[in-house]
């Protein structure tokens, strides 16, 4: 696959801005292509708003001089320049297929095309692909800019070369590539996001919990320790000495009680008016810029935390700096 100096972006939103402001902060140009002109103003909006978190996350780093970014409504104008393109239009294969088919037929076969699709298989997407062999999944986390989990997973006709070289580009933008083996609906991350969104709709349902009740029994306890273990480390360590295994036999019959429902509700306007009545309380009137300011400088704050001992995301942000660092070295 060819050097990769373009980023190419058919799609904005909140998304695309994401992408953009980290490839932008790494060095790289960015071209982005929405059929709304009104995009563009809003993408640049998205950029500057992250450029703060962005610059605090990497302050250690010697970081490349930053990239340009371009606007246009041309999609094919955007294939024919980028040298990597992410797709970022809406969740509906229809959608997906006309737009990258288009792409596809202008991109050389040398282009890697990822999709940040939260779900859809890429076997489902690739049919409408020219150069199939070239296009994979690379699942992003909003903020895109400041979380480092991209799943990359391929489709039946993804080659390995376009996840090596996916790698290795999401890798130069500081991000933590996983590459995933099987291919699922939901990939891996949001299926386990859905299923505990599926039990929070419930809960909410049935007057068991309040969406702030719910979000501070997450926020204060086990969303802290999922940011540095995961769940399945977690629970090893609660085994005590001998791990998992004393886990699984002392709690492991709990799996049979009651405790969830993996069926989700039905959406009626009642639950829906109490989901938004609950989260715009919890807002306190603070506006959604207000909001991802307050969350960026703390994902920044744990990040660089993490980052003094080596783990999790601060792991990632180590080796970024060292990836950084070596490439000065040799230019």
């Amino acid at each position: 696959m060819r050097p990769i100096k373009t980023f190419g972006l058919l799609g904005t939103g909140v998304i695309g801005g994401g992408w953009a402001a980290r490839a932008l902060h790494c060095g790289f140009d960015v071209i982005a292509a929405d059929i709304n002109p009104d995009m563009e103003k809003w993408i640049r909006d998205a950029v500057d708003n992250a450029a703060p978190a962005l610059d605090a996350l990497t302050a250690d780093a010697d970081m490349p001089a930053r990239g340009t970014l371009t606007f246009t409504t041309d999609a094919e104008e955007m294939a024919a320049k980028a040298d990597f393109i992410q797709e970022n239009v809406p969740e509906r294969l229809d959608i997906k297929h006309s737009a990258l088919a288009a792409v596809s037929a202008v991109a050389p076969a040398d282009v890697v095309i990822a999709s940040s699709t939260s779900g859809i298989m890429p076997s489902d997407i690739q049919t409408a692909i020219v150069a199939p062999e070239r296009f994979l999944v690379g699942h992003p986390f909003n903020p895109v800019y400041l979380l480092p989990l991209v799943e990359i997973v391929s489709g039946k006709l993804t080659g390995a070369k376009a996840v090596a070289a996916a790698k290795e580009f999401y890798l130069d933008i500081g991000m933590h590539p996983l590459v995933v083996e099987r291919e699922i609906p939901g990939h891996i991350s949001d299926r386990l996001q859905e299923a505990m969104w599926r039990e929070i709709l419930h809960m909410v349902a049935e007057g068991e919990a309040t969406t702030d009740e719910l979000d501070q029994s997450i926020v204060y306890g086990p969303g802290m320790r999922w940011a540095i273990m995961g769940t399945n480390m977690v629970f090893h360590i609660a085994g005590g000495e001998t791990g998992m295994r004393h886990m699984l036999h002392q709690f492991g019959p709990a799996l049979e009680w009651p405790w969830t429902r993996l069926k989700a509700p039905e959406l009626t306007d009642d639950l829906v008016d109490r989901m938004v009545a609950g989260t715009q309380a919890q807002a306190g009137g603070r506006s959604i810029r207000e909001l991802e300011q307050i969350r960026d400088e703390c994902l920044v704050a744990m990040q660089r935390v993490f980052k003094k001992y080596d783990m999790a995301s601060g792991a990632t942000l180590n080796a970024f700096e060292k990836r950084l660092a070596g490439k000065s070295e040799k230019a």
